[in-house]
């Protein structure tokens, strides 16, 4: 539902109602518009927020909620603030904040754009399109140093001043994400598409919904046809990309999300240079750490709940094994949940001297954070417990609403409950392409700690 419904004001009361400052005035600027007869006034849409939401936007953060939003101001001769909406903020004083994208389902209300107030949508149109190619030309430069790598995640959201906008990068296959009510227009995808096949050349781009949010923002469904594809008669929908001179298979029509977790791609490699003898790598998925952990132990077992995964997993390996230990005879799958099969293996005395633990996030939001961290400690205790002396271990989170302190914390009860002593190597995130934003927390969701054992 619209914030504060019932309030949304229209027409000549729409410029008289905000109390809009002029400047000098408390420092507040008029916002401009375009005025003529009383008949002619056009009102472009506008929002007043709440001055604790005006200070989070001027500390840097892009969102604003739907309990911050307190007034909508249609624009002249409009009832209401259509969905996707470029929309002019202001403060509860009349001050300029800048222009947002509204939607008016989800409890994000507004996604800022600029700090500026966009005159057109044609302004709105090339900014994205400037920041598309800044983000495409960080990942291009950041790959040249990364040998072995043609995967990445291209553009990551408002990390690139580009809310709602996703898009990963496997071998000459692109995925486009547009998230929110303010991207998922026409424009705004042609715009992408340009971009990619400008400075991409790809083979295929195809759009690809995240179900959830896509439910949440209340948006229609893509079409599952490619959005562009240099054959278009038989256009490439599969392919094996590479990271860490290792090759995975990737289907765009199956699958988590956009695809592979390349976020972790740079630990990894990290995982890989710590890993010793007997190793286990629990939530496996498609089998990333546990084939970068089998180029140097000659067993790994990788667990997943997913038989799905598993199958990509083993699909993986056969294409690897001229790289893997053993030529990748030790490593084996298991189809378990991985709460049941740690408590099992920790209470029969199974011992491992590398354990990598990578669930799915378990706080979708604040609320489950307690629970989260129950999840984490008991994971990491079974895990401890199961860590031969000088064993190493990897332990990652990628709940954005768990702070470090909070999972380091986690970690640090099970080492206690365990009887471990855990020495601290490395706290690591995610790789380059998913960049984390000082003044945007939720960018800096991964957490990898990688520990000694004694």
């Amino acid at each position: 539902m619209p914030p504060k419904a019932g309030r949304v004001k229209t027409g000549i009361q729409a410029i008289r109602q905000p109390k809009i400052l002029k400047a000098g005035e408390g420092g507040a600027a008029e916002p401009e518009f375009e005025t003529g007869s009383s008949a002619d006034i056009v009102v472009r849409p506008m929002a007043r927020i709440s001055r604790r939401a005006a200070a989070r936007v001027r500390a840097g953060h892009p969102w604003v909620y739907q309990s911050d939003v307190e007034e909508m101001i249609a624009e002249s001769g409009q009832d209401t603030v259509a969905p996707g909406s470029l929309v002019r903020v202001i403060d509860e004083r009349g001050g300029e904040l800048g222009t947002a994208m509204y939607s008016d389902a989800s409890l994000i209300t507004l996604r800022m754009a600029t700090r500026e107030f966009l005159d057109n949508r044609g302004d709105f149109l090339e900014l994205v399109r400037r920041r598309f190619r800044r983000a495409v030309q960080m990942r291009l430069d950041g790959l040249q140093l990364l040998p072995g790598t043609n995967a990445c995640r291209l553009v990551f959201g408002e990390a690139d001043e580009l809310p709602g906008m996703v898009a990963d990068r496997y071998g000459d296959l692109v995925i486009l994400q547009l998230l929110t009510q303010g991207t998922h227009f026409a424009d705004v995808r042609a715009v992408a598409v340009d971009v990619f096949r400008e400075m991409l050349d790809p083979e295929t781009i195809l759009e690809r919904p995240d179900a959830r949010i896509r439910e949440l923002e209340q948006l229609s469904a893509p079409s599952a046809e490619p959005v562009y594809a240099r054959n278009a008669e038989k256009p490439m929908m599969a392919t094996i990309f590479e990271l860490n001179g290792l090759h995975f298979h990737f289907d765009a029509n199956t699958g988590q999300k956009t695809g592979a977790f390349l976020d972790q791609r740079e630990n990894y490699r990290a995982a890989e240079s710590y890993a010793q003898g007997r190793a286990l790598d629990v939530c496996t998925y498609q089998g990333g750490f546990a084939l970068h952990l089998a180029r140097r132990c000659s067993q790994v077992t990788g667990v997943d709940a997913s038989r799905a995964a598993l199958e990509v997993a083993e699909k993986n390996l056969n294409i690897n094994r001229d790289q893997l230990a053993g030529q990748g005879s030790g490593v084996e799958w298991i189809e378990a949940n991985a709460f049941d099969l740690l408590r099992d293996w920790s209470d029969a005395g199974e011992e491992f001297d590398t354990i990598v633990l990578d669930p799915p996030a378990f706080a979708k939001s604040k609320r489950a954070v307690e629970g989260a961290l129950r999840g984490y400690k008991e994971m990491n205790l079974r895990a401890l417990k199961m860590l031969r002396p000088g064993g190493r271990l990897v332990t990652c989170s990628c709940s954005h609403h768990v702070p470090l302190v909070e999972f380091q914390a986690a970690v640090a009860e099970a080492a206690s409950d365990a009887g471990k002593r855990v020495r601290l190597l490395e706290i690591r995130g995610a790789a380059f392409d998913h960049p984390a934003i000082l003044t945007i927390p939720e960018t800096q969701y991964l957490k990898c700690l990688v520990c000694e054992v004694d």
